[in-house]
Order: structure tokens, then C-alpha cells, then sequence
């Protein structure tokens, strides 16, 4: 039992978005979806065990809430009208398009865009209410309320789930790519009790090359891919057999994916030649300085900071400046990087990575009673398990000085 459950969890972490896609696709509604997902579930729960997993499990299980669908709609008498026209159907097969109609229909622009982030988040990548709150910064009811309120909405307003016209991409490019970025970052350094979720970070950068591919007249498609890909070629040296977070300075490059490098730098020219600079062909520009260097000491600091210029003109967030302010260390110095972080902190003074860079600044230029208390703020505010653990070592580190 335990081992077909942990089955369903990854499946579901893995494939829901496809499955609740071709469903919603058929039935024209993501609650009846969802419920004849988590049917199907329950049944698999129940026969799986006994009866073994089924050669196509996804398959499978799409079938089976395929007819629970069908049987909830018998029971129901708004339903009875439709259930003929659907019953004459096929079960449907999901597929890639199916993850994609999924991203663009719950970022429907009648949706505010927090609300479009947190309901495509959730349908598309199997997340539960409570991790996305943890994105969001949020508490796990308000999230609640918003994923109901937004479901309502499409409901209410008869959105299809389908292939949006392409007049409409413009509108709905922007929350789709920041919903696969928090997709690949929840895997990538997860804000839950796992530490680093491979398989859905490797699920972020498949939904942004798949993006990429059926747009391609979209640069920031392009550079959202080439960024995650640029990200995921490091995977292998961001964490020791401990699992504890190497940074980037100490990070092994002979692990990293150097043909990944080579294939995202390939795809980020590509899309900077369609002459729409965006912000994620920036911050892939940035990740491709550091990816390309031949050591931490000998990447172009001076470029990256400029970079971090041209993104902050664009994106003028707390978060940008404080990641430019790093650049500045190294580019100009640290008490001018000093002077930046401290200008950011009535902004940032709840986010644990703005008193990690201030510890490092202070210790730099030997004030350590004031690191250690930086220090000490930032493992408190932490709460990845690998990010505290870090935070922890450089208290210890501080103190010993």
C-alpha cells in the first residue's frame, strides 16, 4: 500500500497537470476534473495493491475518472443534458498540448494575475494549497480562498479549457512564465520539508522548453528556458552527499552539465536576436556569465552588475537590487555593496537571503558582532531545511572568530 501511494504522489507531482488537462478539456469544468482525478485515485489506492499497477498508470487513471466523471454527472441533474454527448466519446489520452491548455486557461486574463500565478501553480504542477502559500508568502487559508474564488471565476465566466487564440498570448505569457519559474524554483530548492525536488524542478525546465518550442516567436519563452536550463546544469554540485547547499563559489564545476550549458547559451542568442529583451532573457544572460566562467574569481562581475542595471530598469523589486548589490562586492567593492544592502532593509527586513548577504558584508569588513546577529536573523527567518542548516554553519563560523 505504502509503495502505490508513494507511486500515486509521484505521479500526480509529475503528470496532474496533463491528466487534469485532458479531463478539463473534455468536460469543460477543473472541479469536475479534479473530482474524477481524486476518484480515480482512491480507486487506484484500493486496486493497485491487489490487482498490481496497471501498464499505463497515467493512462489508467485518466480513464477510470474519466467514467467517475461520467457517473457523478448521471447522479446530477444539470448534468444528465451533457452526459450523452460525453458518453459517446472516447476517454481522452492526455498529452503535451494538454499541460500547456492547462497553464493558458487558468491564466485567463478576466483572472487578476496573483490569482492566475496561485490557480495555474496549483492545477499545473501538483502542489498542494500549503507549499504555494509558502511561495506566496501567504497563510494556507487565504491561499485557500483565492484558488476557490479563481476556480468560481472561470466557472462562472464559461472559460474553455483550450489552445487560446494567438491575440491572446500577449496577455497570458506573463503569469504562464512566472508559473513555471515557481514550478522549477519549488523543486529546485524546495520551501517544504524535502530539501531539493529533482524530478519537479526537471518538471519546470520540460514545461519551459515545451513553451519555448510551441512559441517561438516569443523571446521570453526562450529566455525563461535557457534560464532554468542554465540553473539545472548546476544541479549536481549545488548539494553534497550530505545534502547540504555548496554555493556557488565552492561549487565543483567539473559536475556541472557543460553540454547544457552549450545548448541554453545556443537558445538565449537565439532569442536576444529577436530584438525583445525581456526580463528573463536578462536573468538568463546573468546565469550564462556565471556558467561560462572558467572560475567564481574570474566571472565578469563588472557585466553581471550591468545586467542586473538593465533588469532593474524593468523589474525594479527589493530582490533585484539586492542580488545587484552582490554584483557590487565584486564588481566595486563591499562597503559600497554594504551602503546598497543596508538601503534595501525597511524592504526587505522579513526576507532570511537580505540578513544572510548583510552577514557577509558586515563579516567582510571585520565587524563580526554585528555578522553574527545578521546571522542569526537570517536562520531564523529561514525555513528550507538545507538553507537553515547552511545558516547555521555560518553562525557557528562567526562565533568562533
Amino acid at each position: 500500500m505504502d509503495e502505490v501511494a508513494d507511486l500515486l504522489g509521484r505521479i500526480w507531482r509529475t503528470d496532474s497537470a496533463g491528466m487534469l488537462g485532458a479531463l478539463s478539456r473534455r468536460l469543460g469544468d477543473l472541479d469536475r476534473a479534479e473530482e474524477a482525478l481524486s476518484d480515480a485515485l482512491t480507486e487506484a489506492l484500493d486496486r493497485w495493491p491487489v490487482e498490481g499497477v496497471p501498464e499505463r498508470p497515467t493512462g489508467w487513471l485518466v480513464t477510470t475518472g474519466w467514467r467517475k466523471a461520467l457517473d457523478r454527472l448521471r447522479r446530477d441533474a444539470v448534468g444528465r443534458e451533457k452526459v450523452a454527448q460525453l458518453a459517446a466519446q472516447r476517454p481522452p489520452e492526455p498529452g503535451v498540448d494538454d499541460r500547456l491548455v492547462m497553464l493558458f486557461a487558468c491564466c485567463h486574463p478576466s483572472l487578476a494575475e496573483p490569482a492566475r500565478v496561485a490557480l495555474t501553480l496549483y492545477a499545473a504542477s501538483g502542489l498542494s494549497t500549503v507549499e504555494i502559500a509558502a511561495a506566496f508568502l501567504v497563510p494556507p487559508p487565504t491561499m485557500a480562498q483565492r484558488l476557490t474564488r479563481a476556480k468560481r471565476q472561470l466557472r462562472d465566466r464559461g472559460v474553455r479549457f483550450e489552445v487560446p487564440p494567438p491575440e491572446e498570448y500577449v496577455d497570458r505569457l506573463p503569469a504562464v512564465l512566472a508559473v513555471i519559474y515557481l514550478v522549477f524554483n519549488e523543486g529546485y530548492l524546495s520551501s517544504g520539508r524535502s530539501a531539493q525536488r529533482r524530478e519537479l524542478a526537471r518538471e519546470g525546465v520540460e514545461l519551459a522548453r515545451q513553451l519555448a518550442e510551441w512559441l517561438p516567436r516569443e523571446p521570453e519563452a526562450a529566455g525563461l528556458a535557457a534560464l532554468l536550463e542554465l540553473h539545472h546544469a548546476r544541479a549536481e554540485a549545488r548539494f553534497d552527499s550530505w545534502g547540504r547547499i555548496v554555493l556557488l563559489d565552492q561549487q565543483d564545476r567539473r559536475l556541472w552539465d557543460r553540454a547544457a550549458i552549450g545548448r541554453a547559451a545556443w537558445r538565449l542568442r537565439s532569442a536576444v536576436r529577436q530584438g525583445r529583451t525581456g526580463p528573463y532573457q536578462l536573468q538568463a544572460g546573468i546565469a550564462a556569465l556565471h556558467a561560462l566562467a572558467p572560475s567564481y574569481a574570474a566571472t565578469n562581475w563588472t557585466e553581471v552588475r550591468a545586467l542586473y542595471d538593465r533588469l532593474s530598469a524593468l523589474d525594479s523589486s527589493p530582490v533585484v537590487l539586492l542580488n545587484r548589490a552582490v554584483a557590487t562586492r565584486f564588481a566595486v567593492g563591499p562597503a559600497p555593496a554594504l551602503a546598497e544592502v543596508e538601503a534595501l532593509g525597511g524592504q526587505l527586513a522579513g526576507y532570511h537571503l537580505w540578513h544572510a548577504t548583510h552577514a557577509d558584508l558586515l563579516a567582510t569588513l571585520d565587524r563580526p558582532t554585528e555578522a553574527l546577529a545578521a546571522a542569526q536573523r537570517a536562520l531564523e527567518l529561514a525555513t528550507n531545511p538545507a538553507e537553515r542548516e547552511l545558516m547555521s554553519r555560518r553562525v557557528g563560523e562567526l562565533r568562533r572568530r
